[in-house]
C-alpha cells in the first residue's frame, strides 16, 4: 500500500511539472508578441542592392551631379558652334540610376560614361529643330555660267539631323563632354554638273548680232521674252531641236505684247511682233556654228536687220527652225537681248573648221507693182506711202566650210523673196476740212547693187 501511494506521487508530480512547463511556454509567447506590437518591423527596401551587393543607400545627389546640368557646352553644327547648357538641351538626372550609383566623384562616372543622366526626348527635339534652319545649308546645283564661259559645279548642301542627334546628347552627357557635334545629313543637289551634260563651253563656236529700235517698247519686250525660252539651251549631239516647242506659242496669254510683223508680205501690228527677229538672230549664230540646220523657211519679204538671204521666220504652229547638233559633244545657246541688239551665241568644244563662210547669189529679180487705197478723209490728191515697195528676189545660199584653207563641206539652199507690193494712199476728199496726208517714217529697204555677197567666221 505504500508503494502504491509513492508511485502516485510520483505521477502526480510529472504531470504537475509538464503543466508548468506548458504555461511557461504559452505565457512566453503572450510576452514576445505583446512586444513584436511595440516595435514595427523594419520594411522591406524598395531600392536594389548596390553594385558591391552591400544594401542600397538612401538616393543623396552630390553637388557637383546638380551642378552638371547647369553646365555650358559647345553645340557644334555644320561647323557653327552654340553655347547651351545640359538642362536646355534636355538632360535630367536619372533617379533611380543615380540611387544605385556613387555620386559624389563624376569624374569617375564621366570616364566611364556612367554619368547617371536621362534625355527629355521632347524637349530636346524641340530645341534642335528650333536650331535646325538655322545650321541647315541648301546645296547649289550646277549650272552653266554663260557670260563667263564656264560650268560651275554643283555643291551638296547639309541638314541637321535631328533624331539621329539625340543618341549623341545623351552620350555626351554621361560622359560629361564639353561639347557635342550633332549628326548632320548630306543634301545632294537636285542638278549635278554629271547631269546637265555638257563639260566644256569655253568656246564661241559661231555668233551673230542683229539690232533694232530700242524705243519699241513692246517689240523689245516679245523679243526678250522670247529670246528667254532659249537661253541656257543645251543642243545635245545627234538630237532635232524645235523654235517652236521651245518657244511655246506666242499668245497674249503668255504675256506677248502687240508689235510691228510680216503677214501675207505687208508690214503690219500683230501679237508677238519681233520673235522672228530671235529666230533669225539664232538662225545666223548657228549657221556660223556649223550646226545643221533641217528646217528654215525666210520671210515673204527681206528684213531691214538682217542681209538678204540671210534669215528665217517662225509662225506658231506650223513655221519652224528645226536644228541638229552633228558633233559628238553638246553645244549651249546664249542669248542675249538688250540696249538695241540681239545677239546669241553657241557655246561648246573648239569648232573642227578653221572658217565657215555665208555666200550669196541672186539669180533672178522681179520688179514690185503699186497699188491705190483710197481714201476719204484725206485731202483729194494728196497722197502718202503706206508700205515701199520691193523686187522680188531669187537667189542660191551656200554655207562653205573651210580647214586649213581648203573647202570640205558645202550646204546650199534655194530662197525666194516674193515682189513687195507699194501701197499708196491717196486722199478723196473735197472738203475744207479734210485731214492732210501723213507721211510716214518709213525704214526703207535697199535693195542690193551686186548679186554676189558673201560673209564669214
Amino acid at each position: 500500500m505504500r508503494l502504491r501511494s509513492q508511485h502516485g506521487t510520483v505521477l502526480f508530480g510529472l504531470a504537475g511539472g509538464m503543466l508548468v512547463i506548458a504555461v511557461g511556454l504559452v505565457g512566453g509567447y503572450y510576452v514576445a508578441g505583446s512586444r513584436g506590437e511595440a516595435r514595427a518591423a523594419p520594411a522591406p527596401s524598395s531600392r536594389p542592392p548596390r553594385d558591391d551587393g552591400s544594401a542600397p543607400r538612401p538616393m543623396a545627389t552630390s553637388k557637383s551631379l546638380q551642378n552638371l546640368l547647369a553646365n555650358e557646352i559647345d553645340v557644334v553644327a555644320a561647323g557653327q558652334t552654340n553655347r547651351m547648357t545640359w538642362a536646355q538641351l534636355g538632360i535630367e538626372i536619372d533617379a533611380d540610376e543615380a540611387g544605385r550609383a556613387d555620386t559624389a566623384d563624376v569624374t569617375k562616372l564621366a570616364a566611364r560614361g556612367r554619368i547617371p543622366v536621362k534625355l527629355d526626348r521632347d524637349k530636346a527635339q524641340k530645341l534642335l529643330l528650333e536650331l535646325k534652319p538655322k545650321v541647315d545649308k541648301a546645296p547649289l546645283n550646277a549650272y552653266l555660267d554663260l557670260e563667263a564661259r564656264k560650268i560651275l559645279d554643283d555643291t551638296p548642301g547639309q541638314g541637321l539631323d535631328v533624331w539621329g542627334s539625340l543618341p549623341r546628347l545623351l552620350a555626351a552627357a554621361r560622359a560629361g563632354a564639353p561639347k557635342v557635334e550633332l549628326a548632320m545629313i548630306p543634301i545632294p543637289a537636285a542638278v549635278t554638273k554629271a547631269g546637265l551634260g555638257v563639260d566644256d563651253i569655253s568656246h564661241v563656236m559661231g555668233h551673230y548680232t542683229t539690232r533694232f529700235a530700242a524705243g519699241d517698247r513692246d517689240r523689245n519686250f516679245n523679243l526678250k521674252l522670247a529670246a528667254s525660252k532659249i537661253n541656257g539651251v543645251v543642243l545635245k549631239p545627234g538630237v532635232e531641236w524645235s523654235f517652236n516647242d521651245t518657244v511655246g506659242e506666242r499668245s497674249e496669254k503668255e504675256g506677248y505684247k502687240i508689235a510691228h510683223v510680216i503677214t501675207a508680205g505687208e508690214m503690219v501690228d500683230g501679237l508677238a511682233g519681233g520673235t522672228c527677229q530671235i529666230s533669225t538672230t539664232l538662225f545666223g549664230a548657228v549657221f556660223f556654228a556649223g550646226v545643221d540646220i533641217v528646217k528654215t523657211t525666210n520671210h515673204s519679204r527681206p528684213s531691214a536687220y538682217t542681209p538678204l538671204g540671210f534669215d528665217a521666220t517662225v509662225v506658231w504652229p506650223n513655221t519652224d527652225l528645226k536644228l541638229k547638233n552633228p558633233y559628238d559633244f553638246p553645244v549651249v545657246i546664249h542669248y542675249v537681248v538688250t540696249n538695241g541688239e540681239a545677239t546669241v551665241e553657241v557655246l561648246g568644244k573648239q569648232r573642227p573648221f578653221d572658217k565657215i563662210v555665208f555666200e550669196r547669189h541672186i539669180t533672178e529679180r522681179e520688179p514690185f507693182s503699186s497699188e491705190e487705197r483710197l481714201d476719204e478723209e484725206i485731202a483729194k490728191d494728196e497722197t502718202s506711202i503706206d508700205q515701199e515697195g520691193f523686187d522680188g528676189v531669187k537667189l542660191t545660199r551656200f554655207r562653205r566650210f573651210y580647214k586649213d584653207g581648203k573647202l570640205v563641206k558645202s550646204n546650199k539652199w534655194d530662197v525666194v523673196y516674193k515682189p513687195v507690193t507699194e501701197y499708196i494712199r491717196r486722199g478723196t476728199s473735197e472738203l475744207p476740212d479734210a485731214k492732210h496726208a501723213e507721211q510716214k517714217d518709213l525704214h526703207s529697204l535697199k535693195a542690193p547693187t551686186n548679186d554676189d555677197y558673201a560673209m564669214g567666221q
